[in-house]
């Protein structure tokens, strides 16, 4: 089997060493496979536009990579807003295999510096046309998705599967989510089973 192919989309203000995505992105590699981790622009001022081209740029580099392997992509908080607004624009041939969007904020959330990213004017088509299998991996008490919760504001009208984790916060470092073998498991799975705590 070819190694994966994963493209890891961190959200507002980065991820650091001690994130579940830098621990992920550790693992993969350390096990042989391909792995693209950007520091997407001026994380603490993010630019919709400048995010934008630059997932269009990293889904151009992934599909370049060598092998047939799955293309799969791991966005956290505002990196799940990002591939929502461009999953319009994704190009066929930039088409991944598999998308796990974890922990998406909402326009509720009311932080200033994500409000350039809203509307995102995802909806059910565009988002089943940028992936083979998309899930959304969410919890019932994220402060950044405030109110009936991401399962609300995207599961439901962008008819994805969800796997919801109960009282896990934002899934960040703060929640306890530094190393995340269900999550390994499943990029490394070639069935797209749930993700776990």
């Amino acid at each position: 089997m070819d190694p994966r192919r994963v493209l890891l989309l961190h959200g507002w203000q980065g991820s650091g060493d001690g994130h579940w995505q830098s621990w992920l992105a550790g693992e993969l590699r350390g096990a042989g496979h391909h792995v693209r981790f950007p520091d997407l622009p001026e994380c603490d001022q993010p630019c919709p536009d400048k995010w934008g081209a630059t997932l269009h740029e990293e889904l151009a580099a992934l599909a370049a990579l060598p092998g047939e392997g799955e293309r799969v992509v791991c966005a956290h908080s505002l990196g799940c807003v990002l591939w929502f607004r461009e999953a319009s624009r994704i190009a066929p041939e930039l088409r991944v295999d598999r998308v796990a969007l974890v922990a998406p904020p909402c326009p509720g959330a009311k932080v200033a510096e994500l409000a350039r990213f809203y509307p995102t004017w995802a909806d059910r088509d565009a988002v089943r046309g940028a992936a083979g299998h998309t899930r959304l991996v969410c919890a019932d008490d994220d402060p950044y998705c405030p109110g009936r919760g991401a399962v609300h504001h995207w599961a439901e009208p962008l008819e994805l599967v969800v796997d919801l984790l109960p009282g896990r916060g934002h899934l960040n470092v703060e929640a306890g989510y530094g190393p995340w073998p269900a999550l390994r498991d499943w990029v490394l799975g070639g069935v797209p089973a749930p993700v776990g705590a």
